[in-house]
């Protein structure tokens, strides 16, 4: 397969990954764009695995490589966590599914009551994207009102609403097909911008929700700000907008009981997904009785059928899903698995800090608890203090040739960054840290930093 661009790093990324490459030109043949999750897209090829084990993972072309990715978050006890994996044999051995009601569901939503200080009631979805989904649905009946306020470059899955301002240029949905009677029921605000949402309010009388992603949209790329979401509580609450927290990523690595524990901020409804399901497929919506209960069967046909949400899902809280999300949060609640997480993450950050100042490149690693982010580039610092969303989103723009160079020396971030798990420990931060020092010196070599 032809390169585009035939730098050394594509050079030697291209041979080095042969096999990848090989199974990228099977895959267009049967899969649509050649790939099954478009955040898994890199030029000219992404890499392949066939297992992972703690903190590791091996590709088709033999390469042990320290995972960064943690299943897009979802591993904060690493791959094959034994705890997940004794409770996935042991259901097994029971059934994978009963298409019916289980014990195992009931307690999975105890547990993220117990957990998540806005979890009064709990109902189960697939996904992080259904999450959303359903909590925009929930948030609308419940107020009778259709609009809904998100921020600029925050990520809430790719549904229809979820995709109108999460890439800029922010008035144009991130994907075609979407119509445009969906895209005017979606108003943009500017993140950790209160007098923006203010603004929003005063205009439109019609507003049911306000969704953000509290820990900094996009994963961490746009930084959080504690009082503005203070201020975001107390304007949503004054105005009777319901607040939506998208935990998806955070909730459970920020805190026990997600960036809401945290800051001490309390939403209305909050969406999980992720570490909720131990690592399977598996979300979650959860929040205030008061609005959960517009899920609920009143037993009068006019009301069930004209006054409650509908939600179905042939593998909502599956056994499997529900038995490893179980075990996953028995740990959760222990404390130590998100603090030592947290401990990694602090190091790493401040280790990539000392590359890039030792190697006089312009960047910064930053984030929070057990996400980081790279972004290289001049002014990035002073952007992420001003929170200049379009300069953050641009700052990834050498992203691909840094995790290609990262590759070839065994690491694989997600993306522009990625997580650490209680997998990872000195020696995988050491051998990560070090990477990252000659993936550089490549980058810098290529006059691409």
């Amino acid at each position: 397969m032809a390169i585009t661009h035939q730098g050394a790093i594509d050079q030697q990324f291209e041979r080095e990954f042969a096999g990848s490459c090989r199974l990228y030109q099977r895959a267009r043949a049967t899969i649509a764009g050649g790939i099954t999750h478009d955040s898994r897209n890199l030029a000219p090829f992404p890499i392949y695995v066939t297992r992972a084990q703690g903190a590791h993972k091996w590709d088709v072309d033999g390469h042990e490589l320290v995972d960064h990715w943690m299943g897009h978050g979802a591993l904060l006890l690493g791959h094959n966590a034994e705890p997940i994996k004794a409770a996935l044999a042991a259901q097994l051995e029971l059934g994978t599914h009963y298409g019916a009601c289980h014990e195992a569901e009931v307690e999975w939503a105890e547990l993220i009551t117990r957990l998540i200080p806005s979890a009064e009631r709990v109902r189960f979805t697939m996904s992080g994207t259904e999450a959303t989904m359903l909590a925009l649905r929930d948030a609308r009946a419940y107020t009778g009102k259709s609009k809904v306020i998100r921020f600029a470059a925050h990520f809430h899955g790719w549904h229809d609403y979820a995709l109108v301002g999460y890439q800029p240029p922010f008035e144009v949905p991130a994907s075609t097909g979407i119509p445009g009677e969906v895209a005017r029921t979606m108003l943009i605000a500017r993140s950790n911008d209160i007098d923006s949402v203010r603004r929003l309010l005063d205009q439109h009388q019609d507003v049911a929700a306000v969704i953000l992603e509290p820990g900094g949209g996009s994963n961490g790329i746009i930084p959080p700000d504690p009082a503005f979401l203070r201020a975001l509580r107390a304007l949503t609450a004054e105005r009777g907008v319901v607040l939506i927290f998208d935990e998806v990523i955070t909730g459970f690595r920020y805190a026990p009981g997600g960036a809401q524990q945290r800051y001490g901020v309390i939403p209305d409804l909050t969406t999980l997904a992720k570490i909720v399901a131990g690592g399977l497929p598996g979300g979650a919506v959860a929040g205030k009785a008061a609005i959960m209960d517009v899920q609920v069967f009143k037993g009068v046909l006019e009301q069930d059928r004209f006054h409650r949400v509908l939600q179905q899902g042939t593998f909502n809280a599956n056994p499997l899903s529900a038995a490893a999300g179980t075990a996953m949060l028995r740990v959760v609640a222990e404390g130590q698995a998100t603090a030592q997480a947290e401990r990694l993450g602090e190091q790493l950050r401040a280790e990539l800090n000392a590359v890039l100042k030792r190697r006089g490149v312009a960047g910064l690693a930053y984030g929070e608890a057990s996400v980081f982010q790279i972004l290289l580039g001049e002014g990035i610092e002073e952007a992420v203090r001003r929170c200049d969303v379009e300069r953050l989103m641009g700052g990834r723009g050498a992203v691909n040739t840094l995790r290609k160079a990262l590759l070839l020396e065994g690491v694989d971030l997600m993306r522009s960054g990625g997580f650490t798990s209680t997998a990872h420990g000195d020696a995988e931060l050491s051998r990560t840290v070090s990477a990252f020092d000659r993936a550089l010196a490549r980058v810098q070599a290529e006059g691409l930093a």
